[in-house]
This record gives C-alpha cells, structure tokens and sequence, in this order.
C-alpha cells in the first residue's frame, strides 16, 4: 500500500472512475444489433481475421479475406459489444477487466485491428458523448509546468523497485534495437545498441556539453559521460532522479527541471520518448527548446513514437486506453508534422530510421518478465491484482499495435544549421 493507504498505482486505476460505464440492460436489450456491428467489423478486416464465439453460443469468423493476423475471442457478455461500440479502446479494456470477454491470446487480436484501422473506420472508435467525455477528461491533463509535473509522477513514479523488476539491468524504458544477424542477444545487449546508436548520432567528442531532455534512470547519461561528455540530464521524475544520482556517473548531472526552463548552449542534445508525454500543443515548444539550446552545427538524437498519418486526426480527436489509463495527458507523434516544426527552427532532419518491430520484440520480452516476476511473487508490496492485470494488458495492447503497423518508433538527428 501506498502511504495513504491505496494500493500502488491507485492513481492510474482511477482512470475508470472519471469514465461513466453504460447501463448493463441496454446491451442486453440492444443484443441482436450487435449483429449488425460485428457485421461492419467483417466488412473492415481486409486482412487477417477474428473468429468470435459469441454469448448466444454462435460463432463468427470475420475478415478472412487477405493474409494478415489471426485472433480468437470469446464474447462472454454483450456487454463487452456494448462497450467498444461507444467507448472505444476504452470501453474495450472496461469490459476486459470486468470479464466480459477473452482471449487465448490478445496481442494478435489488437495487431489484427491496428492492421485494419483505416478500412475499420469509426467502427471500434469512441462515440458521441463517450468521445467528448474521453477528450475533455484528456484536455484537463495538459503538461502545463504543473501538470506535466502531475502527469510523469503518476507513471514514472510508480517506484523503481516496481520498474527494476522488469525492465532489466539497464533500467532503460525505450524500445531496443536488435541486430537481427545475432541471435543471441539478450535485451540488455540490445538496449545498449540502441543507447550507442543515440550517442553515435551526436558525435561528441571529449569535452563536449550534452544535454538530455527526459532523462529516465540515466543509463544513456551514464554512457555519453563515459564517452568523456559533460551531461545535463533533466527529468520531473524524483524515483527516477534518485535512482540516477546513485550511479555516479562523472561528469553526469542529473537536475529536476522542466525543459521549458532549459537555457544553455550545448554541442549535443540527446532525447528518448519523451516527447510522447508533451501534448500536440507543446511540440513547438519543445522544438524551440532544442533549437534555442542547441550550439550552432550543434545535432540533436531523437527518438519517439508516432501515429500513421491516416490514422492521427481520429485519434487525436478522443483519448484511447493507454491515454486513459497509462501516460495521462500523453499524445503519440504524428511525424510529418513534427518534422515542419523542427525544419521551421532551422533544424535539419536527418537519417530518420524507423523500427517499430523491434518495438513489439522489446514490448513481448517486458510483458514475460513482468509475468514471471508477478506470478513468482516478486513485485514490490502495494500493487494489487487489479494493477498487475492492468499493466500487463498495456504491454499486450502497445505490442500488439507496433505489430499491427498503425504505431511506429523512430531515431532521427536534427542539426542545427550555422
């Protein structure tokens, strides 16, 4: 328990009581129209399909159509149709947690409609009130200096005991980069790729001042220091701060600071998803922040998460699950646009490279450790079962979208021009 008595995580379990959940009758009553859902859910699956058992006792195979993912579901209440019907990917986990349906297993079910978002439409989308309930409770956890203060402590200080039992030795909360041609590389070696890559894209040489903008347990701080770096790494998070500072990383500081407050001149700026916690009205922000503190010639190494274009303005226009339950006040990147504003500053944008199955890999390696140390009873005291099934449904959820092609990951080196 935590010190006022709520479990661990309490704050993200919360989520559901901001949300109204529909009267149990009216799907009973609505039942035989869900038919006709399921039937528009068919028609959308140009690829891969779901074959559903459903509370009637009858079964549907939909899609089917093209080569694509295979998912199995069992609708136990209609309930559950109900739900994502008007909620959304919300409502879809509501029902989930009230057992309104299964899986054998929900990574290919989430990849098969991630797969078919575009052809699928509005028809698994938030609606009408649930959608501006969704949006409005999304809008009053704006990164404001405050909020953003608000929002990073609800996830990232859920404590690190919880994280260090899942993540692995580098403390590291990004997806890996695997070397395909190496089959034994474990997710440590391949986090450290990733870290290399990111230092290898700024270039610094010994003496140089970088600056890294969400700086998490500090294992890439760590690393540019020992490449002879001298480190300002900024976070909001105290875990993750006193977690870094335990280190002792030589010439690493590691400094509680909003980025808007950043002003320096640095030869290097290295940022890991942490935009995803911004907001869309904070991504010029945040590109003039980089731009301002940012040494003429000077490169900055970026990675963050995106949304397909196609698929940014329907989701931009609600809030999902992990919005919801997971990062509040987070928003995915939609890429086009922020490279214009990074161009705009007059930073160059190169060597973009995308690898978003990496991603799912690291995301599958997380969610079986988490299930290991869980069903081992190894997680810290305090997070009830509620929270653990949370949790790993949020790694089944963001792998199962990495997979399906609508979410992707991407490094890319912006260099200031002189």
């Amino acid at each position: 328990m935590g010190v006022t008595g709520q479990p661990r995580g309490g704050d993200l379990l919360a989520a559901s009581q901001r949300f109204e959940k529909q009267p149990g009758f009216l799907s009973r009553l609505l039942a035989p129209g869900f038919h006709k859902l399921i039937d528009r859910m068919d028609a959308g699956l140009e690829k891969g399909s779901v074959l559903g058992r459903l509370p009637d006792g009858s079964t549907r195979l939909i899609g089917g159509r093209g080569p694509g993912f295979e998912a199995e579901v069992s609708i136990h209440n209609w309930r559950a149709l109900m739900r994502v019907a008007t909620g959304g990917s919300v409502g879809w986990y509501q029902a989930w947690e009230a057992g309104e349906w299964s899986s054998p297993d929900p990574v290919p079910l989430f990849a098969v409609f991630m797969q078919n978002a575009e052809t699928l439409g509005d028809a698994a989308r938030a609606k009408r009130g649930w959608k501006r309930a969704l949006r409005a409770a999304h809008d009053r956890q704006r990164n404001t200096r405050a909020g953003a203060a608000k929002n990073i402590a609800a996830h990232y200080d859920l404590g690190n005991d919880f994280y260090a039992t899942w993540l692995g030795e580098t403390m590291t909360y990004s997806s890996a980069l695997f070397d395909a041609g190496n089959p034994q590389q474990t997710l440590n070696m391949a986090q450290r790729e990733k870290i290399g890559a990111i230092i290898d894209r700024m270039e610094i040489s010994q003496g140089d001042s970088v600056l890294e903008i969400g700086c998490g347990w500090g294992t890439l701080a760590c690393a540019a220091a020992d490449r002879g770096a001298n480190v300002d790494a900024i976070s909001l998070s105290d875990e993750q701060l006193a977690w870094a500072r335990r280190q002792g990383c030589g010439n690493a500081r590691f400094l509680k600071q909003d980025y808007r407050d950043t002003h320096g001149q640095y030869d290097a700026i290295a940022s890991v998803e942490m935009v995803e916690a911004l907001g869309r009205e904070y991504w010029p922000t945040f590109m003039d922040c980089v731009a301002r503190n940012l040494k003429p010639g000077g490169r900055a190494a970026i990675q963050f998460i995106s949304m397909k274009d196609a698929l940014f303005d329907a989701y931009a226009a609600s809030a999902d699950f992990i919005q919801a339950y997971v990062f509040p006040g987070g928003l995915l990147i939609r890429a086009s646009e922020f490279r214009r504003l990074a161009e705009a500053c007059g930073l160059q944008w190169r060597d973009e490279e995308r690898f978003g199955l990496h991603y799912a890999e690291t995301l599958r390696l997380w969610r079986e450790k988490f299930d290991r140390v869980a069903a081992d009873g190894l997680l810290p005291p305090g997070f009830d079962d509620r929270f653990k099934a949370l949790w790993r449904y949020y790694l089944m959820y963001c792998e199962g979208g990495f997979r399906g092609g609508g979410i992707d990951v991407h490094q890319v080196t912006l260099v200031k021009e002189i």
